[in-house]
């Protein structure tokens, strides 16, 4: 029977978020919501979920003719909950919760190594357990789906 080899992070990682908002701005990107993350932020901006997803949301192609639902980005790539740091920071969504503990992050130590982000290798061990449990909890709650909406003329 082959040996199982340890993940890279088997003895923790050093991460300690510093809030410089780099992550949150500046360049393009996603932030996937899934259920739990819409109704702690509808309750929290005290709106109706469909006011809540026209308003700050957009749908994102996703895989085999679905959509994501993300949350929009200003015109120069902020967060559109970025107001000289996070609006919403206590009811941030899972995807920002967890960073940067991704599937897509831990995928390689070198990968790890290779992100700029100040706060990965200083501060706090996160031990393989939590690192885990990170990952599980993002499995366990996927992203919100819908099929593709086509505009008119579309094939």
């Amino acid at each position: 029977m082959p040996a199982v080899s340890k993940p890279f992070y088997a003895n923790g990682l050093l991460f300690s978020c510093t809030r410089c908002s780099e992550c949150c701005r500046i360049d393009p990107g996603f932030v996937f919501l899934r259920k739990k993350d819409t109704e702690i932020l509808v309750s929290a901006l005290k709106m109706k979920y469909t006011e809540f997803v026209e308003t700050y949301c957009r749908w994102v192609p996703g895989f085999d003719g679905t959509e994501q639902l993300s949350l929009k980005e200003k015109a120069n790539y902020d967060c559109i909950f970025w107001d000289r740091g996070c609006s919403v920071y206590e009811s941030r969504p899972l995807q920002c919760r967890t960073f940067p503990f991704w599937p897509s992050m831990l995928e390689s130590a070198k990968y790890w190594k290779s992100m700029s982000c100040p706060g990965m290798g200083k501060g706090a061990l996160h031990t393989r357990g939590e690192i885990e449990l990170f990952l599980a909890q993002q499995r366990a709650e996927p992203v919100i789906e819908r099929i593709a909406v086509k505009k008119p003329g579309e094939i």
